[in-house]
């Protein structure tokens, strides 16, 4: 049995043609890995509408904890974006309302599916909607 010795160039060529090959085919699959990804589907989309009232909920309860503001009532997320991280990172655009006023909040919730975790990162303050 004889042995094939390969210089490090050649070890290091190899590697590099292999991964270029590697992003060339599987790095126009889908989206990147920590990139954002938009949300096409979002009316429609019931995680993402769960999401939404699951964020709404946690800044509600914040409330009762000391938090500033008024209990909100959620009406939809109107825009959302995804991120994979460890987990899947949502951005989302919710329109709730506040004593009768309508405004758009945003919120970051983390999702691990396989240990059906979902956390509130950040309820941001509204933006007025005429």
């Amino acid at each position: 049995m004889t042995l094939m010795m390969r210089s490090p160039a050649a070890t290091l060529a190899t590697v590099a043609i292999l991964c270029v090959l590697f992003v060339s085919v599987y790095g126009s699959a889908g989206p990147m890995v920590g990139g954002r990804t938009e949300v096409t589907d979002v009316k429609t989309n019931e995680e993402v509408q769960d999401l939404g009232k699951f964020s709404v909920e946690e800044y509600n309860r914040s409330l009762k904890h000391g938090g500033n503001g008024g209990e909100l009532t959620f009406v939809e997320v109107v825009e959302a974006q995804s991120q994979v991280v460890a987990g899947i990172k949502y951005y989302l655009k919710i329109s709730a309302t506040e004593e009768g006023l309508t405004n758009v909040f945003e919120s970051v919730v983390v999702v691990k599916p396989w240990v059906h975790s979902k956390q509130l990162l950040n309820f941001g303050p509204p933006t007025f909607i005429e």
